[in-house]
């Protein structure tokens, strides 16, 4: 039984330009067969029992050469296996799938082309340069910087090429700029013409020279820009100041450390990434059960009793309902019973499980919930509160304080996850960090324990966020210098504060 190899186009680096029938193909393979431009973020959308194989080639580095690299496909597509080679940018664009397209029809060997966004366009387009427009050029020109060891790049015919289209996009011409830029200033290009060198296009590390064809050898050297890069010469180069949206926003550049828990640091990541920063998760605690469920449980069986159930997290929510499923029961069970919540993000886990919280207070924290239940009526009141193992106390003792009946079981706990703590110094050791940012007392202790001796000194030169006023103060007495906290202590409060900050 043959195979299949599917020649998947995996994108210039943003990992969300690949296409919907990329990943498809890719979700399915049994064997995946990358390069190095391809985002190693893709290997994560493979089986995990997929075969992975890297085959990258850099400039003076062939890892293999390329008819070992199309040898292998065929192999593995006669073991009978569904082969899936990523390639980055697009296949049949400098990418050299023709040949091993090629090969694979002659080899009677089945094969699709799904087609990806090519460097040169993705690199105009996150610079902020279109590299048509109607005011400027209609033509177009893609030109390899870097032709075969057997030809030479004169082979090319600059003297139609250099002013007989618009725009130009070399790929991987930085080896030869000063040749490229000596042939179109001497069969006819101005000096003036606009030129944008871009590297490491889409990523969070993209950086983008706008010079002239006269001047841009020497910024080049002066910048020290170094290859992978695009090279875009025309007018419409011009258009980047007033277009450009990709490197202009407001964390752009910055890379952040975000210690929350492995499962909920994506949606912080995707907030952060939307600001421009290249967020790096390095979850500082991981969530645990209780020692035993015995108090939960039978807490669960007296709901009929219960006045107010208080939720203080997403984990407790998570932590009660999946305890109410093992019990036989749902939402029904809190048929009575008031649900009150800390905050919005709270809330919304909430509502994910069919209930709307009753009661949520103006200020996202515990001294709050515990004014709104006093305002409520709590005395003779029966409370629920399934709480953290190291929740403060302040809840059950200012309800109980005024009159209520209050129940705090463990529903969890906050655990430093295994490892961790060499990566982190490690990154912090290479100076590459600009902020880490904290979201609970927890991920305060726990970060500097894991680090170790010496973290403080590591932080010096690293800007410290925190989400309120509980987590400032824990940083604080373990000597840590906060550089900002919101006024709404939310994740999206925590981004606005940062992006102030660095306004």
């Amino acid at each position: 039984m043959k195979g299949i190899v599917y020649l998947i186009g995996a994108g210039p680096g943003d990992p969300g330009l690949m296409t919907v029938k990329g990943l498809e193909c890719l979700r399915r393979a049994e064997v995946v067969v990358y390069d190095y431009l391809a985002n190693p973020a893709f290997l994560d959308e493979a089986p995990e029992d997929a075969e992975r194989i890297y085959v990258g080639k850099r400039k003076g580095k062939h890892h293999r050469p390329q008819e070992e690299i199309t040898r292998l496909l065929v192999e593995k597509a006669r073991l009978g296996k569904v082969v899936a080679r990523l390639k980055g940018g697009d296949p049949y664009v400098f990418g050299r799938g023709g040949e091993e397209a090629h090969t694979l029809h002659l080899e009677g060997i089945p094969f699709e082309v799904i087609p990806g966004v090519t460097a040169g366009f993705a690199a105009a387009a996150y610079a902020g340069i279109p590299l048509t427009h109607r005011d400027y050029t209609t033509s177009l020109g893609l030109v390899t910087g870097h032709e075969t060891p057997a030809k030479k790049i004169s082979s090319i015919d600059w003297d139609r090429l250099a002013t007989g289209v618009g725009t130009l996009v070399f790929y991987m011409g930085m080896a030869n700029l000063p040749l490229i830029v000596g042939k179109l200033m001497a069969h006819g290009r101005s000096p003036q013409t606009p030129v944008a060198i871009i590297r490491w296009a889409t990523t969070p590390h993209q950086k983008t020279l706008v010079a002239t064809l006269g001047t841009v050898e020497e910024r080049v050297h002066q910048a020290q820009l170094k290859p992978p890069a695009v090279i875009v010469v025309g007018e419409v180069v011009g258009l980047r100041e007033k277009l450009r949206w990709f490197d202009n926003r407001p964390l752009f550049g910055k890379r952040i450390l975000v210690t929350r828990t492995a499962e909920q640091a994506g949606s912080f990541t995707k907030l952060l990434e939307a600001q421009g920063a290249e967020a790096i998760a390095c979850p500082v605690i991981a969530i645990a059960p209780p020692a035993g469920w015995d108090e939960l449980d039978g807490e669960i069986r007296d709901l009929g009793k219960t006045d107010f159930l208080i939720l203080t997290s997403a984990n407790g929510v998570d932590a009660f309902f999946a305890r109410l499923a093992v019990a036989g029961l749902d939402v029904r069970a809190l048929h009575g019973v008031q649900v009150v919540s800390v905050g919005p993000k709270t809330s919304q886990t909430i509502s994910a499980r069919g209930i709307r919280p009753d009661l949520e207070p103006a200020e996202f924290r515990a001294e709050a919930v515990v004014e709104l239940l006093k305002k409520e009526g709590v005395s003779g009141k029966r409370v629920l509160y399934p709480r953290a193992e190291l929740a403060r106390k302040l809840i059950p003792a200012e309800l109980a304080a005024a009159g209520a009946d209050v129940h705090a079981p463990v529903a969890y706990r906050t655990v430093p996850p295994e490892g961790g703590g060499e990566r982190i110094r490690d990154l912090l050791a290479e100076g590459g960090i600009d902020a880490v940012t904290f979201t609970s007392s927890s991920t305060v202790e726990n970060f500097l324990d894991m680090v170790g001796e010496g973290a403080q000194r590591l932080l010096e030169r690293v800007d410290v966020f925190s989400i309120g006023p509980l987590t400032t103060a824990t940083a604080e007495r373990r000597g840590l210098s906060v550089s900002a906290q919101p006024e709404a202590y939310t994740l999206e409060g925590l981004i606005e504060s940062m992006v102030e900050y660095y306004q």
